[in-house]
């Protein structure tokens, strides 16, 4: 297996390989890196990521140029002491042109195989038109009549048509084909929220793979995310006059106005809004994190929706000053 980097070799007992890749409302990404982080897996092998990705542009930060790094794609493992199963992860934080996606899927098959993985598990996010405020549902599709039968009987709906995009929905398939066995499980996210985070949904599929497999999680990290996400949402809709009026799923309409009102939320990951923020509270009271703030807006390219909040800091410096 040369065409894998190993930095150990794990002995496991008949693990579950979960398999993840960003992708509408980040779903399955934040799902399996929540889990990586949470359970404290260990690093133990990676793909090398020029066998599949190239670089398309450079970054630019105060005027000075560099080559940005190529994408990461790593294995990580977990023993599971109370449970009769072992869980591998596999996190990429790009997926690869999908015009290679089966040469990267079988590298990825290549480990499973090695390892004897029992069954392969993916996370996905299913658009709907709902609120954001619902509890989401967790759909699944299965490889088999026989898995499908297992899920019905904990709370799960059946996707019973459609297709699953990308790499989160790929995957399973060319695995089906190599033989192995496994399932997605897909969060309820709206459609008016596709390039938002969306922590609820991840709690959601990683609540489901709980009862699935018995692994033990502490998903409180998790509720705390959604519980901000939602009211940053909240402050939106309140802008546009539309939360508390609409009674029922947003329409077609109302989709359409919050997608183009969502400039700064789409353009920012959580965590560069978190630190954002951050520095806010920080240039309160010390003038010299300004300069650092201002700097990270025009990173991101979102100065214009944050300019009047910044300008403030200066105008409130000035009255303790006079």
């Amino acid at each position: 297996m040369d065409e894998i980097k190993f930095s150990k070799r794990p002995r496991l007992r008949k693990p579950y390989l979960i398999v993840a890749w960003p992708g509408m409302g980040e779903v399955a990404f934040r799902a399996a890196s929540y889990l990586v982080e949470q359970l404290k897996f260990e690093e133990f092998a990676s793909i090398p990521a020029e066998d599949f990705f190239y670089l398309t542009s450079s970054l630019v930060n105060q005027g000075v140029l560099n080559v940005p790094e190529l994408p990461h794609s790593k294995f990580y493992y977990y023993k599971n002491k109370s449970g009769k199963n072992d869980f591998i992860v596999f996190l990429s934080n790009a997926q690869p042109d999908l015009a290679r996606a089966d040469a990267y899927s079988r590298r990825i098959i290549q480990v499973a195989k090695n390892l004897k993985v029992d069954t392969v598990v993916s996370f996905a996010s299913m658009p709907l038109g709902i609120d954001h405020t619902y509890e989401p549902e967790v759909w699944f599709a299965a490889t088999s009549p026989e898995l499908s039968k297992d899920f019905k009987g904990i709370g799960l709906n059946a996707l019973s048509e459609g297709a699953i995009s990308g790499m989160n929905g790929l995957f399973l398939g060319i695995a089906k084909r190599e033989g192995l066995k496994g399932f997605c499980l897909l969060g309820g996210i709206p459609l008016y929220t596709i390039q938002i985070d969306n922590p609820k949904a991840s709690y959601a599929v990683l609540n489901a793979l709980s009862r699935i497999s018995g692994l033990k999680i502490d998903l409180s990290g998790l509720v705390s995310q959604a519980k901000n996400m939602e009211t940053e949402i909240n402050k939106l809709l309140d802008y546009l006059k539309l939360g508390g009026q609409a009674a029922g799923p947003i329409s077609e309409e109302d989709i359409e106005k919050i997608k183009s009102s969502l400039s700064q939320l789409t353009k920012l990951p959580l965590s560069i809004k978190e630190k954002i923020e951050e520095l806010f509270t920080l240039a309160k009271s010390d003038n010299l994190k300004a300069a650092e703030l201002k700097a990270e807006l025009d990173k991101w390219n979102v100065y214009k929706e944050y300019e009047d909040r910044f300008l403030d800091l200066f105008k409130k410096s000035d009255g303790k000053n006079n």
